[in-house]
């Protein structure tokens, strides 16, 4: 079955995660890490993606970024997963794949949806019960956005820095977004949305997606195809 073709307009948002393949370790010291978030830079740079935000769990990786040239993503991730590959497998004495094929990513509607996308990303660790508050957890990008740690790496996005032109008054307002755990529902909506491919937003969203690209972005109906129903009542 031929793979699905990617939708990246530029200038819209996408949540993004890579697996480790049968979920298997990706990052097994801070070394580990730091080369992964060094690359990410690099080619984050090299291809004209903004990265707002990020998290690295020891068998995946969740990055929210917004292309601002055509084909960026893929780019940017294609020469993030293999040259970490290299330094993984030469660095453990290891051969063969680390990451479950291609990376997942979905469509993000800045409005309404980004700032949850910042929370479910950055709150990774907490609902893995890895640490009890994210500003614990040092490799995701919690630290930059809610407390003011300088990076290289993360382009604020509109959206954020909408919350307040007063940087220490938008910190706090950010940090109070994280006292109230994401809705159950909200997590799938955006879980199905990444592993599908699709767009997480209103319907207005989606539909100005499509016809732009002119390419679905919603999950196909069940059931046989109304024809096909019709047909089998003659």
């Amino acid at each position: 079955m031929p793979r699905k073709p990617r939708i990246s307009p530029v200038g819209i948002a996408q949540h993004i995660i890579q697996r480790g393949n049968n979920r298997q370790t990706c990052f097994t010291a801070t070394q580990d890490f730091e080369a992964y978030i060094g690359w990410l830079k690099d080619y984050a740079d090299k291809y004209q993606v903004d990265v707002h935000a990020w998290v690295l769990m020891t068998n995946h990786v969740h990055i929210l970024c917004t292309p601002q040239a055509d084909n960026a993503i893929s780019l940017m991730m294609q020469s993030l997963g293999r040259q970490y590959v290299r330094y993984f497998n030469h660095t453990y004495r290891r051969t063969g794949t680390l990451w479950e094929g291609r990376y997942k990513s979905c469509l993000v509607q800045s409005e309404q949806y980004l700032l949850n996308l910042y929370r479910y990303i950055e709150l990774n660790p907490v609902r893995a019960n890895m640490v009890n508050d994210p500003a614990e957890y040092p490799w995701s990008s919690y630290q930059i956005n809610a407390l003011g740690r300088l990076s290289k790496l993360c382009t604020p996005h509109a959206i954020y820095l909408a919350i307040h032109q007063n940087p220490d008054t938008r910190k706090a307002a950010y940090r109070a977004l994280f006292k109230h755990h994401l809705a159950n529902k909200l997590i799938e909506d955006i879980r199905l949305a990444t592993n599908k491919g699709m767009a997480i937003g209103n319907d207005k969203f989606k539909d100005e997606i499509e016809l732009l690209t002119g390419k679905s972005i919603r999950p196909k109906k069940m059931g046989r195809p109304a024809k096909a129903r019709a047909k089998s009542l003659l």
